[in-house]
Order: structure tokens, then sequence, then C-alpha cells
């Protein structure tokens, strides 16, 4: 996917998704090394299905915990620059039938941890550090 996304769109910045477990990290951290030779920046790393949240409240820990983290400070290693993680998001079977009914859990169910990290993540990329917003791009007008 990384090799066709830089063909088409050059400047593309990649969004990395795992779940915490080991085996996911291997292939996410590929991935990213995949960005690199390709000279694609990668924006950060998300971590999918993070927890379970049970009715009493307590988070079980299904795929185990850390892919997330562990596969930004690798790509961070391997790239040189920061690579953030930039969300965790919980198991919701909520989720899932909101998006396979075309409602989002974030109109549906706004203050759900699910719809709260997804918030998070859209948050966390429009307000990134490295966006044009305000920088000079030294564009001018020329004359024939």
């Amino acid at each position: 996917m990384a090799i066709s996304v830089a063909q088409l769109v050059p400047d593309a910045e990649l969004l990395i998704v795992t779940t915490p477990q080991a085996a996911a990290a291997e292939v996410a951290e590929r991935a990213g090394s995949i960005a690199q030779q390709t000279r694609q920046r990668i924006g950060g790393v998300i971590e999918n299905m993070s927890w379970l949240e049970l009715p009493d409240g307590t988070k079980m820990d299904v795929f185990g915990s850390g892919g997330g983290q562990i596969v930004a400070d690798h790509l961070s290693e391997i790239t040189g620059s920061p690579v953030p993680l930039m969300g965790r998001i919980p198991l919701d079977p909520d989720l899932r039938v909101g998006g396979d009914v075309g409602n989002p859990i974030v109109v549906s169910q706004p203050g759900s941890p699910a719809a709260t990290a997804l918030a998070g993540i859209a948050d966390r990329l429009v307000t990134r550090k490295q966006s044009l917003a305000g920088r000079p791009l030294n564009l001018g007008v020329t004359r024939r």
C-alpha cells in the first residue's frame, strides 16, 4: 500500500495503524520501513483495539498492551525523526455497528471512549507542527 500511495500521491504522509499485539506491531514496522524507502513521511501511529472496557469500568487488554508505542518508538529510530503515537482506540462493538450503518460513533455516542479517542486523533491531525498554516510559501507573481 505504501508504494502505491507514494506513486499516486507523492506528498502524502502515512498513518500506521496497528494493534497492541507483537505480530501486528512487526507488520506495522515493515510498512513504516517501506515508507522510508519511498521517501514518505510517517505522520504517526494509531493503535486500534487497544482494550475492551468492561461493564464495571475496568479495562481488559485483549490483545496485550503497548504495541502502538513500541511501533512509534521503533519508527522514530528508523526514520531519525519523531513518529508520535496519535492515539489508542478501544474495542467497541458500537464503533463497528455505527460504521456498518453509516452512523459514526463520534456522532451517535460522542462521550464514549472510542469516540473520545477518535476525536483526539482528529484534533492531533489538524494541529500538527508541520502545518503550512501561517507559514510563508515564498510564492510570487511573475510577469511575462
